[in-house]
């Protein structure tokens, strides 16, 4: 399993992350000022923001070839995300082969958090047919031979993730669900996402199925 993630100004909790971690690590910087450095990890970087879609194709991309045919963790490096979490995550990914997500309980979630999850969680069901308990996840293990496709899955912002669910939908792509502790600082406030923009993508994908 290679854990990746995707950063755009991180924290300490980082690095106290990645010091945690028993495996490869691919941190993909996002354009952060000053850039991440001094990592014990590959350490990809795009020169300017681009997204989290974007930084997340480009470290599946560099996965693909540097580790090919192994399994991927994608996590957010924010705090929200233990090593425990992660390592079910992945040991889903390899009892089951399929695409797994990483749950949180709704409960005890922010506000904003939740009620823009019960929005979207009612909306792709009715849309898809599908249910998924957290569709804003950012906890999310894939086997090694669904990392093609989701070099294909369109969206280089937070849409981006919305977009994977949507397309394993229309493709049947299996997915499996965990529950995981749900941890946030100072009420999420170090999120990037968007609330009226990136909202507004998210929907559009829903809105393309």
């Amino acid at each position: 399993m290679v854990l990746l993630l995707p950063v755009y100004q991180p924290s300490s909790h980082l690095s106290e992350l990645i010091a945690e971690v028993d495996g490869p690590v691919v941190v993909v910087d996002d354009g952060s000022t000053p850039p991440v450095t001094g990592l014990p990890c590959t350490v990809l970087r795009h020169p300017r923001n681009l997204g989290k879609g974007a930084a997340l194709r480009t470290g599946l991309r560099h996965i693909a070839s540097a580790f090919p045919g192994s399994s991927v963790v994608c996590a957010d490096a924010d705090g929200q995300h233990s090593v425990s979490d992660i390592s079910a995550v992945a040991a889903r990914v390899e009892q089951t082969g399929h695409m797994v997500l990483g749950v949180r309980r709704v409960r005890r979630m922010p506000w904003r958090s939740r009620i823009g999850n019960a929005l979207t969680r009612l909306l792709f069901r009715a849309t898809t047919g599908r249910s998924v308990r957290d569709t804003q996840t950012g906890l999310r293990g894939y086997p090694g031979d669904l990392i093609p496709w989701l070099l294909t899955v369109p969206g280089d912002r937070f849409e981006y993730e919305m977009s994977v669910l949507v397309e394993a939908a229309r493709e049947g792509h299996p997915y499996s669900q965990v529950e995981i502790a749900t941890t946030y600082l100072n009420d999420n406030a170090s999120s990037h996402f968007g609330p009226v923009g990136d909202a507004l993508r998210v929907y559009r994908s829903l809105l393309r199925f």
